[in-house]
């Protein structure tokens, strides 16, 4: 019976019409918990929705937790374990604002833009069901610490890049009258913009050196930014060969089971 719960509860499997029909039950729910977060009053429907689908959450988080061992593979110790793992701790946080006495809880200490904020984790709730998604988190876990080897140089080069700034730029404009970049943390944000080409405009170097820096940094930014871009690429694509490959063998072998058969 429970192994049969855990069939039903993870991605449906081809030919499987009761898990399919929980996945889209899963699906709707989700989607449905999510769009009163669009708007920014609360209305008499969204407590419903809300209800609604918090309850098939905790039912849905309730039903994983029972059949953890199916899953994580080590006896009964996986009953202990499985409320730690990423996911579970996914499921509760999104599940724990729609609780009245946590809601209560967080109304009295003034921090509902907390609470709406954990309603926000449900999104990633959508992983689950999503086989392009899941493909992106494996190239990443794949690439890991190559991408981890870029996103530290990306950080040095931001600090570098802003401590440069800051001790370059004066921290006020006499033209303008106003602050350029009046503290390291404004240099920071500066460096940032600037490393991802973003350039918002609302901090920017008034002297000809200061625009000389910036100008080098952007060049950088750009190949920077181009190398993770690369490696997830070229991943994803591998991963996504691997995939039809592994389909195929998949098919092949039960053809040819049938034939035997």
């Amino acid at each position: 019976m429970r192994k049969r719960i855990y069939q039903i509860i993870e991605k449906s499997s081809e030919g499987d019409k009761l898990s399919l029909a929980y996945d889209i039950v899963m699906l709707v729910s989700i989607i449905a918990s999510i769009i009163p977060l669009t708007f920014a009053r609360e209305h008499p429907a969204f407590i419903v929705v809300e209800r609604v689908t918090v309850t098939i959450f905790i039912i849905d988080y309730l039903l994983r937790w029972l059949t953890a061992d199916y899953r994580q593979g080590k006896g009964k110790w996986s009953f202990v374990l499985y409320p730690f793992t990423c996911w579970a701790i996914i499921d509760l946080l999104s599940i724990l604002p729609g609780l009245s006495l946590v809601s209560k809880t967080f109304k009295i200490f003034r921090v509902t833009r907390l609470l709406r904020l954990l309603r926000v984790l449900r999104i990633f709730k959508l992983i689950r069901y999503t086989d392009k998604i899941q493909v992106l988190a494996n190239v990443i876990r794949k690439e890991r610490k190559v991408l981890l080897s870029v996103l530290v140089i990306s950080l040095f080069y931001v600090f570098l890049t802003a401590l440069i700034m800051f001790n370059t730029e004066p921290h006020f404009d006499p033209e303008s009258g106003a602050a350029t970049l009046g503290t390291f943390f404004d240099a920071l944000y500066w460096a940032t913009v600037t490393l991802t080409t973003v350039g918002y405009g609302d901090v920017i170097p008034v002297t000809d050196i200061g625009r000389l820096i910036s100008m080098i940094s952007s060049l950088f930014g750009v190949a920077i930014i181009a190398l993770p871009s690369g490696v997830i690429t070229a991943s994803y694509l591998e991963e996504i060969r691997s995939g039809k490959q592994e389909e195929e063998k998949r098919k092949n072998d039960e053809e040819g089971e049938g034939e035997e058969a």
